[in-house]
């Protein structure tokens, strides 16, 4: 799995021209699965993301994690994230998992994440979603689970 991971003061996701989430204070989460990914991946992803480090303490240091800020998720899917762009000019994305079962591992990563007692909203899977982020910092981070 592969996710990129932002710190945001807002975001939002719209279908349609009709937004169907949004958060306050919290992550971006653009997850993707890969051809290969099992369960220890979705569990590997989500407690590393529970736990990431990402915002401020008192004196300014990045040192709370998402509960500590009382901070929400927005996950989106998205299997652009294994594009691969080694031959040519359009990524090839043999690497992405096909639905069904990608629809599939990505619900069971939506629930190990709220296992964590967080609160996570999502986009919807395989649909043209509009996102809009406030990012904070800009922190953007990315973690691969096969790394």
């Amino acid at each position: 799995m592969r996710a990129v991971i932002q710190r945001s003061k807002q975001a939002s996701v719209k279908i349609d021209n009709k937004v169907i989430s949004t958060i306050d204070k919290g992550l971006v989460v653009f997850v993707a699965i890969k051809v290969d990914d099992t369960q220890k991946d979705i569990e590997y992803m989500a407690k590393k993301i529970a736990g990431i480090r990402i915002f401020e303490d008192e004196t300014g240091k990045m040192n709370n994690d998402i509960k500590s800020i009382n901070g929400q998720i927005l996950a989106v899917s998205n299997f652009t994230l294994y594009g691969d762009m080694s031959h040519g000019y359009r990524p090839g994305f043999t690497e992405s998992m096909m639905p069904p079962r990608a629809e599939d591992m990505y619900n069971k990563f939506i629930e190990e994440l709220k296992k964590y007692n967080i609160e996570v909203v999502t986009g919807r899977f395989g649909a043209d979603m509009q996102v809009s982020i406030i990012n904070d910092g800009p922190v953007t981070i990315i973690i691969d689970s096969k790394r």
